[in-house]
């Protein structure tokens, strides 16, 4: 009889592990994007791609989707929403209106929909895992991550000339394709644009004659916790408009690894991808 109690305790406890996670099933985009299948107000079905940047939801003045459904004040926002993604309803949602969004997208979904629980970037299986407690790590290595006005921050290192390690502070920006954009104060400390081998770059003009030239760059070396990666395309701005003020590790290197971040947001833990030795993506 105690065998037999052992065993159903034993069971429920596997049963109830199991249901302590829940799955999101996404897309990535050739332009390595996460795109997720959302119905809003159970009558607008939207593509939304995922911006682990910002907590809230937005629709895009290029959507391809009518959103009539979603009702915006003067402001530009819409609160009370409901969400839903296959089985998970999400309600008080708020939308921002007129942001604009990566390709084959209608909008944005941010984190929001994993507050208070641990969640992972499962980019092997092409889905998000909700767990109510954190799973195994066995794997995994550590980093840690300082959230900031709902950005992830987390240290990497540059090799620019030499074996001199710069560390710099990256924010995780799902929303660019590329995978590392430096901040206009890194580019200029660093003297990026004498120090890097420069292989394109596009020079704009404002109303008022000023310039902002966009620089594409290879970049020796840069580790992300232990792992190296060789001969990165990186980007940065120069130019008399300082608009860049934040360095981003985007969506090229995200993909690059499976990602777990705690409820508390306070460390990430990686493990290489099936991404992790692929072609770089180059910007245009």
């Amino acid at each position: 009889m105690l065998k037999k109690t052992a065993l159903f305790m034993l069971l429920s406890i596997g049963f109830s592990g199991m249901k302590a996670q829940q799955t999101i099933p996404f897309r990535i985009t050739k332009h390595n994007n996460i795109i997720v299948k959302t119905l809003v107000n159970k009558k607008d079905s939207l593509d939304l791609m995922f911006q682990i940047a910002m907590k809230d939801y937005s629709i895009s003045p290029e959507r391809k989707r009518k959103a009539d459904h979603i009702i915006f004040n003067k402001e530009e926002i819409s609160d009370h929403n409901t969400v839903e993604i296959g089985k998970i309803i999400q309600k008080n949602v708020r939308f921002f209106d007129n942001q604009l969004t990566g390709h084959e997208a209608d909008g944005k979904i941010g984190t929001g929909i994993f507050d208070g629980k641990a969640f992972k970037i499962d980019y092997d299986n092409n889905q998000f895992v909700m767990y109510d407690k954190m799973p195994d790590l066995k794997e995994y290595q550590p980093l840690n991550i300082i959230l900031d006005h709902d950005g992830f921050y987390l240290a990497g290192d540059n090799i620019i000339d030499g074996n001199q390690q710069q560390e710099a502070y990256f924010v995780l920006q799902s929303g660019f394709s590329g995978a590392i954009l430096y901040s206009n104060e890194f580019a200029e400390e660093k003297h990026l644009d004498k120090k890097l081998k420069v292989t394109g770059e596009k020079t704009l003009k404002n109303s008022e004659g000023k310039t902002l030239t966009t620089k594409q760059a290879i970049l020796p070396y840069f580790k992300l916790g232990k792992s190296v990666f060789k001969d990165i395309p990186v980007g940065f701005f120069s130019g008399e408009l300082k608009t860049q003020n934040v360095s981003y590790l985007g969506a090229d290197m995200l993909r690059r690894f499976i990602w777990i971040f705690d409820a508390e947001r306070k460390m990430a833990y990686i493990k290489p991808s099936k991404y992790f030795s692929e072609p770089y993506y180059k910007m245009n």
